[in-house]
């Protein structure tokens, strides 16, 4: 029902179901009306049954709207139809176009010329304007009443005041349900053509990384080749300082390699218990920052997570920005809440300005010196294209919490 819930078709058509039980309501509360107080004798059978009808067709209206078969304008068109011939029906037997209802003939064609191209709308008003001229000829009049009280003016009047308080009602609750819908769409398209450059740039630095992978590749050697020449020549004071120089070119070289391995294929996602996977960053980071602390809590029989090589390298791009942001350890929090995997990184810094909390996460906006603003750009592209959201903020006690929030495996 959730797809459904989001066919245009079918809230259109929802929404007509809404009020179509509104005028079956009222229908028969005017009914009551006339037959409890104005004590106006009409033909209470063919009316009551052209009610019972419309009220049936609604409730198999709204059997169909749970099928996935698309809602066409005829067919909305068809619906629209069905109520002009009852509401025709009722005001044959009370006056025709002596009923002060019958400016009701206005709401489907208020709803057809908001809702269906221009060649339906013209036909609901030829159709309503045909009805209309009808019922000016042919139709049971109004009983005649001797009473001043409730002469035919007065009872006139007070069907007026009735239809126009209906009519209200119903055109204000479709004008907002309309306007409702074409703020919701707006926004949509605000989002989509937000996500689409999103994208474009998420592709282009694809497509720029994946050349200066390619043309890291010589340089790496080379200066594998130079560390091993300076490790035979330099002095033993040295030798750490190079062979620690020589596993970070190792480890730029396998970085490389799983780049191009991933590239062609085999760095698909795959559900992974949480626990693992969060071991498994964490140990790999700390290769890349050997001088960065951390406390880990996380229970270890967490579910599993739909994870890939993209999830990872957001993972460490946020935690090298809580790295950076203070030189003291940071705390790192793992937990299931509900059907989401929680993640939260928090750093020992100054937090977070007002202007990084306007732009977190923009592309190419940074406050490091020689930062680049990817970072953490690339990380909220990477975990919500996974179903999951990136947000930061300032805790009471100083410092700044990343949280990372995941659907767990199996979950919408």
């Amino acid at each position: 029902m959730n797809i459904l819930s989001s066919l245009p078709g079918h809230i259109q058509l929802r929404r007509l179901v809404s009020l179509r039980s509104l005028a079956i309501a009222a229908q028969l509360f005017a009914l009551w009306l006339a037959w409890r107080t104005l004590h106006i004798e009409l033909s209470w059978i063919p009316m009551l049954i052209g009610i019972a009808g419309l009220a049936a067709f609604n409730l198999l209206t709204l059997l169909r709207i749970r099928s996935m078969r698309p809602v066409t304008n005829a067919e909305m068109f068809a619906q629209l139809i069905i109520d002009v011939f009852v509401l025709s029906l009722l005001l044959y037997y009370s006056g025709g176009s002596t009923n002060p209802f019958v400016s009701l003939y206005l709401l489907p064609l208020v709803i057809a010329a908001a809702t269906l191209p221009a060649p339906y709308t013209w036909g609901m008003a030829a159709l309503t304007t045909a009805c209309y001229s009808w019922l000016m000829i042919y139709h049971i009049p109004l009983p005649q009443r001797d009473m001043e009280m409730d002469s035919p003016f007065n009872v006139h009047v007070l069907g007026m005041w009735m239809g126009f308080v209906f009519s209200a009602v119903v055109v204000a609750s479709f004008v907002v349900w309309m306007a409702k819908a074409v703020r919701s769409r707006d926004q949509l398209l605000a989002d989509v053509r937000e996500e689409v450059l999103r994208n474009e740039r998420i592709v282009a630095l694809g497509t720029q990384a994946a050349g200066a992978a390619h043309e890291l590749g010589t340089p790496l050697s080379t200066m594998a080749v130079v560390i091993n020449e300076l490790e035979s020549m330099a002095p033993k004071d040295l030798h750490e300082s190079l062979i620690l120089l020589d596993e970070q070119v190792r480890l730029c070289r396998r970085i490389l390699d799983k780049m191009m391995v991933n590239a062609q294929g085999s760095g698909a996602s795959k559900i992974q218990e949480a626990h693992e996977f969060m071991a498994d960053v964490l140990n790999e980071w700390q290769l890349l920052r050997p001088t960065a602390h951390y406390d880990f809590h996380g229970d270890e029989r967490m579910p599993g997570i739909s994870v890939d090589i993209t999830l990872r390298a957001a993972l460490m791009n946020l935690l090298n920005n809580a790295a950076d942001a203070s030189d003291l350890p940071i705390d790192i929090d793992a937990r299931c809440e509900n059907d989401r995997f929680i993640i939260e990184i928090r750093d020992q810094g100054p937090g977070l300005s007002e202007e990084v909390t306007l732009k977190a996460g923009s592309a190419f906006f940074t406050t490091k010196p020689q930062g680049r603003g990817l970072g953490l750009f690339l990380a909220n592209a990477t975990v919500e294209r996974m179903g999951g959201m990136v947000r930061l903020y300032n805790r009471d006690g100083g410092g700044a919490t990343t949280e990372i929030s995941l659907p767990i495996a199996g979950t919408p």
